[in-house]
């Protein structure tokens, strides 16, 4: 499954290989009530075909007028300033409070290079980051940080995001294609057939190897979260000593405050100290007071996506 930044990436390399020209717009600085996030692209095709989004719709139809423009010329970059105090903000629709800044840039070797494109593809696939840097005043990207330098933007390019979810009980049921929905890659493990059992996942296959010799063929990254359902020691223990050793973003196990106490003793024993114990999310979740499967997952998946977003 491919999620929304490989998707634009891969379809302006297509673009390209078409022979069409194309242009990459990002949001390189928000103030108050923005719409998208710092980092945000579309792409743009010379024809006026665009995908994905820098303002939620407020300001696209400018952004794809700018960005053919440039294309129309041979190339070039331009940053464009969008906020409800300006007069424009009414005509483009930027009525939300906020202000955002967008670089436009052709995709090609002066300002975002084609081999960016492949970069940013293969080391996401390798489940490593990456940072592209912009020279603000030249409109020129290239691979690598510049800190904190005035006049710079660096975007970091994540791994992309994977859940890897220990039980195939009935909270996995309700989490699998609500994390789906979200952009996570969904890997499910569980070693005892009876849970593990097709009719019960029609549309994911269960892995039934032990965690840890699973999670040695996953290599859980810094764009992975971990989540531990089953209450069994034999098997979330090993699990969450293997997602602690990684560099997952998110390690939750799930269970009463007792359950989680006399899990984090075992831990203890086995040599994890604290610093490395308060990775875990125990009782998995924000606290929401869940009580169906449903609303488990729903809190599940809010705490990774506040360990994701507010870190």
């Amino acid at each position: 499954m491919l999620d929304e930044l490989d998707d634009l990436m891969r379809s302006a390399r297509a673009w390209r290989e078409a022979g069409h020209g194309v242009a990459i717009a990002t949001v390189i600085q928000t103030w108050g009530s923005a719409p998208r996030r710092r980092g945000s692209h579309a792409i743009i095709r010379d024809d006026g075909l665009f995908e994905g989004s820098v303002s939620g719709g407020c300001v696209e139809g400018d952004v794809i007028v700018a960005a053919q423009a440039l294309l129309r010329t041979g190339g070039g970059f331009e940053r464009r300033d969008y906020g409800v105090q300006d007069e424009s903000a009414w005509t483009f629709g930027l009525a939300c409070g906020g202000t955002i800044s967008v670089l436009i840039q052709t995709v090609d070797a002066a300002h975002f290079s084609p081999g960016l494109l492949d970069r940013v593809i293969e080391e996401r696939a390798l489940g490593r980051a990456i940072p592209i840097t912009t020279d603000l005043s030249a409109g020129a990207s290239v691979e690598g940080e510049a800190g904190d330098t005035q006049g710079f933007f660096t975007n970091l390019y994540p791994p992309p995001l994977r859940m890897m979810i220990v039980g195939a009980v009935h909270v996995s049921q309700a989490l699998v294609p609500l994390a789906r929905q979200l952009g996570y890659r969904v890997l499910l493990v569980d070693p005892r057939d009876s849970f593990a059992a097709a009719s019960r996942f029609a549309d994911i296959d269960v892995d039934t190897r032990w965690p840890d010799e699973a999670f040695a063929d996953w290599k859980p990254d810094g764009g992975t979260a971990v989540v531990t359902l089953t209450h069994d020691p034999k098997i979330d223990d090993p699990a969450l000593a293997a997602a602690l050793g990684s560099e997952a973003f998110y390690i939750a196990a799930l269970g009463s405050r007792r359950t989680h106490a006399a899990r984090l003793d075992r831990l203890r024993a086995q040599g994890f100290d604290e610093a490395v114990l308060e990775r875990i999310d125990g009782p998995a979740g924000l606290a929401i007071g869940a009580a169906t499967p449903a609303e488990i997952a729903l809190s599940i998946l809010a705490g990774a996506t506040a360990a994701l977003r507010m870190a």
